[in-house]
């Protein structure tokens, strides 16, 4: 089997993140990772109206970017649970600017 080669990252910092998260999805799956470990279907419900093909296509980025761990227990029927890893820890601070933000703006209006 060929593995495609991973695509470079850009050259730009702020390019990179966006990369990484800028998709509405991924920034509230990050979002309702933060407090601690969730099932699928907390974090289903949580995120909002996202279909279960999209959550999953997302975590699954998230996951071979390093950002969440997956964690798969043989039972029947199986369970997983989605946590951040330290590098998805690591973005708290721009969430929380981006909810300081989002207040200050709110207020505004």
């Amino acid at each position: 089997m060929i593995e495609a080669k991973a695509k470079p990252l850009p050259a730009c910092p702020v390019e990179t993140t966006l990369t990484l998260i800028g998709d509405k999805w991924k920034v509230l799956i990050l979002r309702d990772l933060m407090p601690g470990t969730k099932r699928f279907g907390e974090l289903k419900k949580s995120v909002g109206n996202v279909s279960q093909k999209v959550l999953t296509a997302q975590l699954r980025a998230m996951e071979k970017n390093g950002l969440v761990h997956r964690e798969v227990y043989a039972e029947v029927p199986p369970r997983v649970e989605y946590s951040l890893t330290e590098l998805g820890k690591s973005l708290k601070p721009i969430l929380d600017s981006m909810l300081a933000w989002g207040e200050a703006y709110k207020a505004k209006q």
